[in-house]
């Protein structure tokens, strides 16, 4: 028996996004780097090679930019557990590790942030 697991991901994407629960960040946009790893159901891959039959990862780009646009959040935690909403509203999705991270924050340090791992049973 062949098992096949797949995986889609997202590395370091950057957003200018309004988060942060002091003055100097509720002030002015920050970047915000998002890395997604969304884990696909074992079902088997088409081969056809046509986007219909894959998850269309164009769609976690465009959602995300439209989250970020639409309000201000005060935590990591918040914004990164709206993007797993996001990505759980696919079909297919068995898994999803999504984090978040400033690296504008602290000048020793290469970026702050917040994972978090959902798994489906």
């Amino acid at each position: 028996m062949i098992i096949q697991k797949r995986k889609l991901f997202l590395r370091n994407f950057c957003v200018l996004a309004s988060i942060g629960i002091h003055d100097f960040e509720q002030n002015h946009k920050q970047r915000i780097l998002i890395n997604i790893d969304l884990y696909l159901s074992d079902k088997p891959q088409l081969d056809d090679d046509r986007i219909e039959g894959v998850l269309d990862y164009d769609f976690l780009r465009n959602e995300i930019s439209r989250l970020v646009s639409e309000r201000h959040f005060n935590l990591q935690e918040t914004l990164c557990h709206e993007i797993i909403k996001i990505c759980m509203s696919r079909d297919g999705i068995s898994r999803a590790r999504i984090s978040t991270e400033k690296p504008d924050i602290y000048p020793d340090c290469k970026s702050v942030g917040y994972e978090a791992d959902i798994i489906i049973e």
